[in-house]
């Protein structure tokens, strides 16, 4: 059973941490909370604790004042967990907002800073998350509970817009010789889930050059080789700004349950999500009125005509809408 007693909103807030660490499709999904903790504490110094590979990201996220890296030590490692620990104290936060609600923040919840107002499911927090089992419910769902539960007024959390991310990429779409319009592959995904990478990216690249499309890819690093084969034009090199601004120019993006399709997504671009049984999209947060999903049992499995022609008709649909 969950309490219904209502908990006070930390409106006297003047200096809050917000914790994110990742990974990076959670990391562009807390856009519309950080929003909403932004509208609720106007006047509030707002810091957000992440890992160093989205530091550029919240740098650039216009309701943050400063961001502050953790690389996660372990936590055996007692001199680094001091010297953070000492760190986070030295700002003198006075509510926190965990967004990110793991085993490792509620450890700094008990040993670095249980004595701050605190948002989240950390046993004995003073803002408690009240869903039965945070971890079932749709992500923007649970971020907008989460900040409800805290006494939050929510207006954007369900709904993210992460297009300031965004920079020029006219001249390096130009570089590589890109016209508008153009379609994006996003054939990559997380080393650790094999699972979520459909295999057939190259035959859909050649199915939408045959019908006169123009394909780019975007690869990180750790893609490249993968997205080298796909044929079409494969821009290299690019950090998250590049990277946003390619997929916002975007006609229409394909890709797997990722990052990079969950920032298509949340800049408003047209596009289609492939889901294995792995997570149901719904849950996910990746659905929006104009990027969909197929979800099929065994994703290797998936044809490459049906992927092909719910584009197609995806890219109709959107072009009588305009």
């Amino acid at each position: 059973m969950t309490s219904s007693v209502p908990t006070l909103f930390a409106s006297d807030a003047k200096r809050i941490l917000v914790i994110k660490h990742g990974a990076f499709g959670d990391v562009i999904q807390a856009e519309g909370a950080l929003r909403d903790i932004r509208e609720n504490h106007p006047h509030a110094f707002i810091a957000v604790l992440t890992m160093p590979a989205y530091r550029a990201i919240l740098a650039r996220c216009p309701h943050v004042d400063e961001t502050i890296v953790d690389e996660r030590a372990p936590r055996w490692r007692i001199g680094r967990m001091l010297a953070l620990r000492a760190k986070l104290r030295s700002l003198d936060f006075d509510m926190v907002y965990d967004l990110q609600n793991s085993k490792r923040t509620a450890f700094y919840f008990k040993w670095m800073l249980n004595d701050r107002r605190w948002s989240g499911t950390a046993k004995g927090c003073s803002h408690p998350h009240r869903a039965e089992d945070p971890k079932k419910i749709r992500t923007l769902d649970r971020l907008a509970g989460q900040l409800e539960d805290a006494g939050l007024t929510i207006r954007h959390t369900r709904k993210p817009d992460v297009s300031w991310l965004a920079g020029d990429a006219s001249g390096m779409l130009a570089k590589a010789g890109v016209t508008t319009p153009y379609i994006v592959l996003v054939p990559g995904c997380s080393a650790r889930h094999p699972q979520k990478r459909w295999p057939h990216y190259a035959e859909l690249a050649a199915h939408l050059i045959a019908a006169g499309e123009t394909v780019v890819t975007a690869p990180g690093p750790d893609e490249v080789e993968l997205a080298r084969a796909i044929p079409g034009t494969c821009i290299e090199k690019t950090n998250w700004s590049a990277l946003a601004g390619i997929l916002k120019s975007a006609r229409f993006v394909i890709g797997n349950d990722t990052g990079p399709s969950h920032l298509a997504a949340h800049m408003d671009v047209a596009g289609l999500a492939l889901f294995g049984s792995h997570m149901p999209a719904e849950r996910t947060g990746i659905l929006t009125e104009n990027f969909g999903a197929i979800e099929v049992d065994d994703l290797a499995a998936l044809p490459v005509p049906r992927v092909f022609d719910e584009v197609e008709r995806r890219l109709a649909a959107h072009s009588n809408s305009v």
